[in-house]
C-alpha cells in the first residue's frame, strides 16, 4: 500500500453537531487519558523517594531497582486489562469501558496515597504496594486503546491525526502534570517531610481529578452501538487472533518502538539527571515538566502535520530522529542543567511524531467489532516488551557497562524496530473508522 493511500481522504460535509461531537470526544478522551497517566506515572517520579521506604537496603541502587521492578509489574497486567476492558468496549460500548477504567485507576491511586510503609506493618506494605500497582496497570491497559478508538471513531476522515493527537496529548500531559506536582511538593517540603508524608499528596490528588474526568465523560455520545445478537455471540479476542493476527503483530511492534523510546524520556530521564549526573532533584522535576510539557503541547501540531504528509512519513521522521539524536543529546546533558533541558526537549520532539502517528494508525488496523480489543492488546503487549521495562533496563545498562549513555543504544534499537514495523504497514489495508461507517 502506498503512502498516499494512507493519508486521510476528504470527508463529506459534516454538520455542526458532528463537529461538536468530535470535539467532545477528543476532549473527553484526552482529559481522561491525562488523569489516568498522571495517576499511573506518579510512581515513576516518586521512585527515588519510595525506594528506600518500601525497599530498604544498604545499597541505594538495589532499592531503586526493586522499586522500578514494581513499576514494571504494573505493565505485566496491562494486557489482561486490555482484554477485559476491550471486551466491554467492543460488546457493550466504548463509553462504558472508558468510565470503568477511570474509576479503577482513581481508586488505585487514592489507595497508593494511604499505604502504610514496611516500618509500620512490615512486608505486607510491600505486598500492598504491588497489589495497588497491579490495579493501576489493569486500568491503564484499557485506557489508551479505548481513548484512541473512541476518538478515531468520532473524528472526520480527513482529520484523524488532528483529533487523534488528543490521546498522546493526554498521556504525555499526564506525565508532565505528575512531574509538576512532584516538583511542587518537593519544593514545598523538606527531605524529611517528603519521606514522611509529602510523597502521599500527589497520589491523593487523584480523587478530585478522577471525579472531574468522570463528569466530562458522561457528556459524550457512544460511538459503537451493539445489538443484542452481537453481545451474545461476538468474541473480540477470538476475532483478533483468528482474523487479524498480522494487524496484532504490527500493532505490537509499533507499540514496543513507540513506548520504549518514549518511556526513556517520560520515566527514566529524571532518574538519569538525578542519580547518574548528580543534579538536585527539585530543579530536575521542573526540567522534566518543561521537556514533557513542551512535547505534550506539540502533539496537536504533530496531528496537523500527520494529516498533511501522512502517518507513515510522520512516524518515520520520529524514529529516524531518535536514531540520530538520542546519543549526542544525552552526551550533552552533563554540561549544565539548562543544556540538559534543551537536549531533553530535542529527544522528546521525536516522540511527538511517533506517538501521534501510532495512536492514529492503530485503530485503522482493526475492524470495528474488535477494534477496542485489538488496539488495547497490541498496545499493551508492546508496552510489556519495551515500555514498562525501559527505566529498569536503562538503570541496569548503566550499572553493567559503566557508561551513562548506554540507555541511548536501547532507544536506537527500538527506533529501528519501529521503522521496520511502520514500513510493513505500507502493504496493509487500512480500514475506515468513521462512526457512521
Amino acid at each position: 500500500m502506498t503512502e498516499q493511500s494512507l493519508r486521510a481522504q476528504p470527508s463529506s460535509s459534516r454538520t455542526d453537531e458532528g463537529r461538536k461531537k468530535s470535539r467532545r470526544a477528543a476532549l473527553a478522551g484526552g482529559v481522561g487519558t491525562l488523569i489516568e497517566y498522571y495517576d499511573f506515572s506518579l510512581y515513576g517520579y516518586m521512585a527515588v523517594v519510595i525506594a528506600p521506604l518500601f525497599f530498604p537496603s544498604d545499597d541505594p541502587v538495589t532499592s531503586l531497582l526493586s522499586a522500578l521492578a514494581v513499576f514494571g509489574t504494573a505493565y505485566l497486567i496491562r494486557p489482561l486489562g486490555g482484554i477485559v476492558f476491550g471486551h466491554i468496549g467492543d460488546r457493550f460500548g466504548r463509553k462504558k469501558a472508558l468510565m470503568a477504567t477511570l474509576v479503577c485507576m482513581g481508586v488505585g491511586s487514592t489507595l497508593m496515597g494511604i499505604l502504610p510503609t514496611p516500618a509500620q506493618i512490615g512486608i505486607w506494605a510491600t505486598v500492598l504496594l504491588v497489589v495497588v500497582r497491579i490495579v493501576q496497570g489493569f486500568s491503564a491497559g484499557g485506557e489508551v486503546g479505548g481513548s484512541a478508538t473512541f476518538i478515531s471513531e468520532s473524528a472526520p476522515s480527513n482529520r484523524k491525526a488532528t483529533y487523534g493527537a488528543f490521546t498522546p496529548l493526554g498521556s504525555t500531559g499526564g506525565f508532565a502534570l505528575a512531574a509538576a506536582v512532584a516538583g511542587a511538593v518537593s519544593a514545598l517540603t523538606t527531605d524529611v517531610q517528603m519521606e514522611s508524608w509529602g510523597w502521599r499528596i500527589p497520589f491523593l490528588l487523584a480523587l478530585p481529578l478522577t471525579l472531574f474526568c468522570l463528569w466530562v465523560r458522561t457528556r459524550v455520545e457512544e460511538t459503537h452501538e451493539t445489538k443484542d445478537s452481537d453481545v451474545a455471540s461476538h468474541s473480540p479476542v477470538a476475532s483478533v487472533f483468528r482474523r487479524q493476527p498480522r494487524a496484532l503483530a504490527q500493532a505490537t511492534a509499533i507499540s514496543a518502538a513507540v513506548n520504549g523510546t518514549a518511556y526513556i524520556g517520560l520515566t527514566y530521564m529524571s532518574i538519569h539527571l538525578v542519580k547518574q549526573l548528580g543534579y538536585d532533584a527539585t530543579p530536575v522535576y521542573w526540567v522534566v515538566t518543561l521537556a514533557i510539557g513542551v512535547s505534550a503541547l506539540c502533539m496537536p501540531l504533530g496531528g496537523i502535520l500527520g494529516d498533511r504528509i501522512g502517518l507513515i512519513r510522520l512516524m518515520t521522521l520520529g524514529f529516524i530522529g531518535f536514531i540520530l539524536l538520542t546519543y549526542p543529546m544525552m552526551g550533552l546533558m552533563d554540561t549544565s542543567l539548562i543544556v540538559a533541558a534543551l537536549a531533553y526537549i530535542a529527544i522528546m520532539m521525536n516522540s511527538v511524531a511517533a506517538q501521534v502517528g501510532a495512536y492514529t494508525l492503530l485503530p485503522q488496523l482493526f475492524d470495528q467489532h474488535s477494534r477496542f480489543t485489538g488496539v488495547a492488546m497490541g498496545w499493551n503487549l508492546g508496552v510489556i516488551v519495551a515500555g514498562g521495562t525501559a527505566p529498569f533496563v536503562a538503570v541496569w545498562l548503566v550499572e553493567r557497562t559503566g557508561n551513562v549513555l548506554a540507555p541511548s543504544f536501547f532507544v536506537i534499537a527500538l527506533a529501528a524496530v519501529g521503522l521496520i514495523a511502520v514500513a510493513s504497514v505500507r502493504k496493509r489495508h487500512i480500514r475506515t473508522v468513521d462512526a457512521t461507517a
